[in-house]
């Protein structure tokens, strides 16, 4: 078997640093099916994919990657168990306390994607506080997805444009989709270049739909806690080898 750093050196040899995806988005699935086939409690899932997660974040700030969205948690994920959901709002805590300073150091931005104030409490005040702190960094922003559905932001969106045209802010035929974007959690961001899904799963789930009209999906069947620092050039490696036409010749 092939030392895995020299397969890491290979891979990112054969980047091409001039064509980077501005933006990349991760649906971090796979968690509790890793815990299964190990016989571990899914929480040991999701556990281990917080270790992805700081592994991922670092490879991609230390790439160029401008943008990277981590969907963390749904709105359809309040459904699960209550013991699988507290322990998943405990990692989110456990995660920004332990790795607050060192993005902050590593100029990194923490933006939310979702509704933030459907968080329980502690959750909620520890990303307020991340957010608060790195907002004036700019090497990367990382995306971190809370509480959100691709559905309900476009609906949210629709309603605050209501409201503006109501109040007399814009009216109705000023709309463009250049000005939607305006509402969206993404704004002032670009559309994602790239969407990575690891574990076997084909479908978004409801994960930025109006953003990734024109975005390269990338799936792979390795759980995410199995995802590595060499699976995301491998990713990065075959974004580059596609030809985006965006509906043209």
């Amino acid at each position: 078997m092939q030392d895995r750093k020299v397969v890491i050196e290979e891979l990112k040899s054969q980047i091409d640093k001039d064509k980077l995806p501005s933006h990349v988005a991760i649906i971090m699935d796979g968690n509790g099916r890793w815990a299964q086939k190990k016989h571990l409690p899914r929480t040991a899932g999701h556990k281990e994919g917080m270790e992805r997660v700081k592994e991922i974040v670092e490879v991609a700030s230390n790439l160029g990657i401008k943008y990277l969205s981590l969907y963390a948690f749904s709105t359809e994920n309040w459904k699960r168990p209550e013991e699988e959901v507290n322990g998943l709002m405990k990692l989110l805590v456990q995660y920004l306390r332990m790795e607050l300073n060192n993005l902050n150091k590593n100029n990194v931005k923490i933006k939310t994607l979702g509704n933030i104030d459907g968080l329980p409490k502690l959750p909620r005040e520890e990303v307020i506080r991340a957010v608060e702190l790195t907002k004036n960094n700019n090497k990367m922003v990382l995306n971190i997805a809370l509480n959100y559905g691709g559905r309900n932001e476009i609906v949210t969106g629709v309603k605050n444009i209501l409201k503006d045209v109501k109040m007399g802010k814009m009216e109705i035929e000023d709309l463009t989709e250049e000005n939607f974007q305006e509402y969206l959690y993404t704004i002032s961001q670009p559309d994602p270049d790239l969407l990575i899904r690891p574990s076997g799963e084909l479908r978004i789930s409801n994960f930025m739909l109006y953003q990734i009209a024109y975005t390269e999906f990338w799936f792979s069947n390795i759980y995410w806690p199995d995802f590595r620092e060499e699976n995301f050039y491998q990713a990065i490696i075959d974004y580059q080898k596609r030809d985006r036409r965006y509906g043209g010749i």
